[in-house]
């Protein structure tokens, strides 16, 4: 489980979109939903974002360890 806050959309988005498997979202009800690739999604999170003035936290499960160091590293370099 990793929990972030996002800061860049566009290339947090960008980056989860280039992962090969799953980047499941934990919703507060406690249900997973995959954001990659899921542009309905997407635009969902794009309100939230630009509603929480450009700010999103977000607790993701990301199966694929490879595109999990993907997520860790774009999250490690954008701060």
């Amino acid at each position: 489980m990793l929990k972030l806050n996002i800061l860049n959309m566009k290339n947090f988005l960008n980056t989860v979109n280039a992962c090969t498997g799953k980047v499941n979202m934990l919703c507060p009800d406690g249900r997973k939903r995959n954001i990659n690739g899921e542009e309905k999604i997407q635009d969902s999170l794009r309100q939230q974002y630009f509603q929480n003035k450009n700010c999103l936290r977000l607790v993701l499960e990301i199966p694929n360890p490879t595109d999990y160091m993907n997520i860790v590293s774009y999250y490690a370099g954008d701060c």
